[in-house]
């Protein structure tokens, strides 16, 4: 089976008597009569948090703007009839509204939007991710329900990458710092980055840092708070394929403790993108190189 990947943002608008807005999937969307938070695919280049903007205002007729980052998980949908196991990465913000007035999507991807309270939600057919951020018990859909797979992006596909990773601003008790050096060969080789990349498929964003953690520096961490999301754009990034691609990179960026540290030292299972890992005191990082997501997580201004 061909396994596929994609990226969705999703966004949590509740009104002022606390219900959430929920959009039911329209006949010809991937679950139709299933009820999600609104939101959709990410595009190519495209910010997540601008994603969710632009996929509220087509599914429900609302302006938002992003407040915050409030969940990154991911699911696995296998759509035997075509041999592809669908990986989506769904990164949930918080979004508060701004204008514009309560509407499904006409002709599109959603039939019907309204409010609910938990007991309401409760009742419907909810997409698994929706009911796990609601608090609601998580059902499987049911095994006759017709599904399609999400359409490709429109235009050309020709050498783009889009690449989920997790990384982590990670400390131990004393406040130290853990960071990587990216390796020759490497965008950004020879600077210190977070430590971190790209998540398995079928695989949590936080599992995925945290058994980067272990791949490259030998530590056993927890996951304490999601602080943000990045997003790099890099038309003509060189790397080890030695040939420029047009570059999308998503990431999500944990706070991470290390509560026993020990020497930092990169493990085979790495791979070669990483070079050396080190712990520094917080005065010693505003002298590092770093790569620019790094500077902006250990507080430092990116020139």
């Amino acid at each position: 089976m061909r396994e596929e990947r994609r990226v969705g943002a999703y966004g949590v608008l509740r009104d002022s008597d606390g219900r959430v807005l929920l959009a039911r999937g329209a006949a010809g969307c991937p679950c139709p009569g299933v009820w999600q938070l609104p939101g959709g695919g990410v595009e190519h280049a495209e910010h997540p948090a601008d994603a969710v903007v632009r996929e509220f205002a087509e599914e429900t007729g609302l302006s938002v703007v992003v407040a915050g980052i409030r969940a990154a998980v991911a699911d696995v949908s296998v759509f035997r009839d075509e041999g592809v196991a669908l990986h989506t990465d769904r990164l949930i913000f918080d979004v508060e509204a701004r204008g514009g007035r309560l509407r499904p999507e006409p002709g599109g991807g959603t039939d019907d939007v309204g409010w609910c309270t938990p007991e309401e939600a409760a009742t419907r057919p909810l997409m698994p991710f929706t009911a796990e951020l609601l608090g609601l018990p998580v059902t499987p859909l049911p095994a006759d329900l017709p599904r399609a797979r999400p359409a490709e992006p429109a235009g050309p596909a020709t050498d783009r990458r889009q690449r989920f990773a997790a990384y982590g601003l990670v400390t131990d008790p004393t406040d130290r710092v853990l960071l990587t050096m990216i390796a020759d060969g490497y965008p950004g080789a020879g600077r210190w980055h977070l430590p971190g990349g790209g998540t398995d498929h079928g695989e949590q964003p936080a599992a995925g840092l945290l058994r980067e953690l272990v791949e490259e520096a030998g530590q056993l961490g927890r996951v304490v708070d999601l602080l943000a999301v990045d997003n790099l754009h890099n038309p003509g990034a060189l790397g080890p394929e030695r040939r420029p691609l047009d570059w999308h990179g998503i990431r999500v960026i944990y706070r991470v403790r290390v509560d026993a540290p020990t020497e930092a030292v990169v493990t085979e299972q790495a791979g070669g993108s990483t070079a050396r890992a080190a712990w520094f005191a917080p005065a010693e990082v505003a002298a590092l190189r770093m790569t620019d997501v790094a500077a902006r997580a250990t507080g430092r201004r990116v020139s």
